[in-house]
């Protein structure tokens, strides 16, 4: 018996050896292939800007991360591979000319965790105070892109976002669908919560959990959910509604866990640019448009998209600054603006409006989990 069993063991240690070599050697030979991805990819990247087209080609990105996704599915979760593959193209762009990025911050609120999702640590990422701000450091060309919530599953519109392209010329080149998921978070007990921060979205997108479990806690607004936890970290009795990294980052515990109402909650941003996204066959456009305050004017607007089979994907009314009662439109459509059928449509549509403006083509994309 004693035989048996250190004829096992030593069976055993000579697998554990076998596996070891062979991880030794996958390792170096992955090291050995990314950095040939890296090569290869520089130099297609050169050529293809000596012949005028784009430095960053930000619209086949998702689609080479689909691909590959598609390719092999192992025993790796998506997100794994999803993130590995982010980070790669992040650090290919950074040998050609280091990216930068503006963004809602401070550190690890959901517009940082966005701009991580499209751009990797890779980029220079940069934090500013106001959605607003976000906007003038492109017009001022400070950074290369900027990042800007556009609307949430929950709440709608985000009205800062859709009020400074009404001020400040910007295109929309791409976008990001995040999955939002709230915790509460603090240094101390739920029973020990006497105020709540965040920011206004995401105190509306918990108010019914807020409502069950802590009624007598006051909801405090700040600029953003990084913000609150900041805050949280220092102020006993108060708790943030924030993300899981920014708990990470603060030192805060989690008080609760993915206390959002909707569990399908969802926050759309728009990357924006000086410049459009590419065309790829797998598009969509956003337009913003004023038309005449008379009965029937926005009936027939739509009614063009209808006339050339444009499926609408997004529609939003807000209303312009020093009148009473006219609105300028927000629509997004699939397709690119160059294909024929849009084009025939901004025709169209110019005809029946007094203000057209294009706002951007980007590639669509599907909803990712946070980084």
């Amino acid at each position: 018996m004693q035989k048996r069993t250190s004829e096992k063991k030593t069976d055993s240690q000579a697998t554990a050896n076998l596996l070891r070599r062979k991880v030794d050697k996958l390792g170096r030979d992955l090291v050995k292939q990314l950095h040939e991805y890296a090569q290869c990819s520089e130099k297609l990247t050169r050529l293809r800007h000596e012949q005028g087209g784009p430095l960053y080609d930000l619209e086949s990105e998702p689609r080479v991360v689909q691909q590959a996704l598609e390719s092999h599915r192992g025993r790796l979760p998506e997100r794994t591979v999803r993130a590995i593959l982010r980070e790669l193209l992040s650090g290919v762009r950074s040998l050609i000319k280091p990216v930068r990025v503006a963004y809602l911050g401070p550190t690890y609120s959901y517009s940082h965790l966005a701009a991580i999702e499209r751009f990797g640590n890779g980029a220079e990422l940069v934090p500013v105070a106001t959605i607003a701000t976000v906007f003038e450091e492109l017009s001022r060309k400070h950074v290369d892109f900027g990042i800007v919530p556009i609307e949430n599953s929950t709440d709608g519109r985000i009205v800062d976002t859709l009020g400074m392209f009404t001020r400040l010329p910007a295109r929309i080149c791409g976008e990001v669908q995040l999955r939002i998921h709230h915790y509460l978070l603090g240094r101390c007990e739920r029973s020990e919560v006497k105020e709540v921060y965040s920011k206004p979205q995401a105190l509306s997108q918990c108010r019914d959990w807020l409502a069950r479990h802590l009624p007598l806690a006051r909801t405090i607004e700040m600029t953003s959910t990084a913000a609150a936890a900041q805050l949280a970290a220092e102020k006993p009795g108060a708790a943030a509604i924030a993300s899981l990294q920014a708990a990470t980052n603060y030192g805060l515990n989690t008080i609760a866990e993915r206390i959002e109402d909707n569990k399908n909650n969802l926050t759309r941003f728009a990357v924006i640019s000086d410049h459009d996204g590419r065309r790829t066959g797998r598009d969509k456009t956003a337009l913003m448009f004023e038309i005449a305050h008379v009965p029937g004017s926005l009936a027939d607007a739509t009614a063009i998209f209808k006339r050339n089979r444009l499926n609408l994907t997004w529609i939003e009314s807000f209303p312009m600054l020093n009148t009473e009662s006219e609105y300028l439109f927000f629509v997004e459509l699939e397709g690119h603006y160059e294909d024929s059928k849009v084009k025939r449509a901004l025709e169209a549509l110019r005809r029946k409006t007094k203000r057209l403006e294009v706002l951007g083509a980007y590639t669509r994309t599907e909803p990712v989990e946070s980084p």
